[in-house]
């Protein structure tokens, strides 16, 4: 039944009802309105409007679920559907609502794959470009200004010797960022090594790594979403949370590997809806991982990363 029958419908039952109730009842209106008619007709009207409201409500409260569900419905979060309710036209229209959700899940799933494919296949050009050409050109200066410092007077030796501290730091600095680019040690060492590595650059050993139980073979792919929410995760609690503690630990279950990072800092703020934590959402689908960002009890951040392992091995 299309939703136009039903609401005439409906209202034909309201105004169906009065009919019947002021035939039957010994009620009567004289000319001029007596007040007593005129209460009795009032309380009708009342009667007949509440009735024919509480019937819409009824009627329409599978559209208020349904327009409830588009105002926070969030693509990030996939599976959440309002249920399929109602007669006819209404529950045709949830039907339609929920195939447009899995459609645009779907499409978004693969734009965003393509888009961390590219994006992970610029990190690999512009870490090897930082390590092959730059690294090397500050390499070269290095020896350069170590054979001028060794024929330089012992003033310019000593001005020299301060260029080249800088330089090293430099060339440091860079190799630090071509690793955080193109994580070498993912794929030569696997993730267990990967994540104790990341949690070592950290200054002033802040971070601490903890691992219970073997980690199944994941895939290259789902190991890579794993290391960067791991990344972001530590570089949010570093760089904006100022955390003096940092504590990564990796779980492994018979069903599912969790990540958890933990911090003690400010807190996630304004930062929850930013980039780099809408980005770690956007890998975790490719996971089909579920991932939460929330203040962590004792204060500070817990970022929770729930990755499923399909028939007891890796996907």
């Amino acid at each position: 039944m299309s939703l136009f029958w039903r609401v005439f419908l409906l209202n034909a039952a309201v105004l169906s009802g009065a009919t019947a109730l002021l035939v039957l009842s010994p009620a009567t209106v004289s000319t001029p309105v007596l007040p007593a008619e005129g209460l009795i007709l009032v309380a009708g009207l009342a009667a007949m409007l509440v009735a024919n409201a509480l019937l819409l409500r009824i009627g329409f409260l599978p559209l208020r679920r349904l327009t409830r569900a588009m105002t926070t419905i969030d693509l990030l979060r996939p599976g959440s559907r309002p249920p399929v309710a109602g007669h006819g036209g209404i529950a045709d229209l949830i039907k339609a609502f929920n195939a447009m959700l899995d459609r645009l899940e779907i499409e978004r799933a693969t734009s965003n794959a393509r888009a961390l494919s590219a994006q992970e296949a610029e990190r690999r050009r512009i870490a090897r470009e930082l390590h092959d050409e730059v690294g090397q050109s500050l390499t070269a200066v290095l020896l350069e200004m170590r054979r001028v410092s060794d024929e330089a007077p012992e003033a310019v030796a000593t001005a020299l010797h301060q260029v080249q501290e800088t330089t090293r730091d430099s060339l440091d600095e860079i190799r630090r960022i071509a690793r955080r680019l193109r994580p070498g040690v993912l794929e030569e060492l696997g993730l267990a090594s990967a994540l104790k590595s990341l949690t070592a650059e950290v200054r002033g050993g802040a971070a601490r790594c903890r691992i219970d139980g073997e980690l199944p073979e994941l895939g290259e792919e789902v190991e890579l979403v794993i290391y960067r929410v791991a990344q972001e995760s530590i570089t949010n609690a570093v760089r904006h949370a100022q955390a003096a503690r940092i504590d990564l630990s990796v779980r492994v279950e018979r069903s599912a590997v969790r990540l958890r990072i933990r911090d003690d800092g400010v807190g996630i703020g304004d930062a929850a809806e930013g980039a780099g934590i809408r980005g770690m959402r956007e890998r975790a689908l490719l996971a089909g991982a579920v991932l939460a960002v929330e203040p962590a009890p004792e204060g500070g951040t817990e970022v929770r990363l729930d990755v499923p392992i399909q028939n007891g091995s890796g996907r």
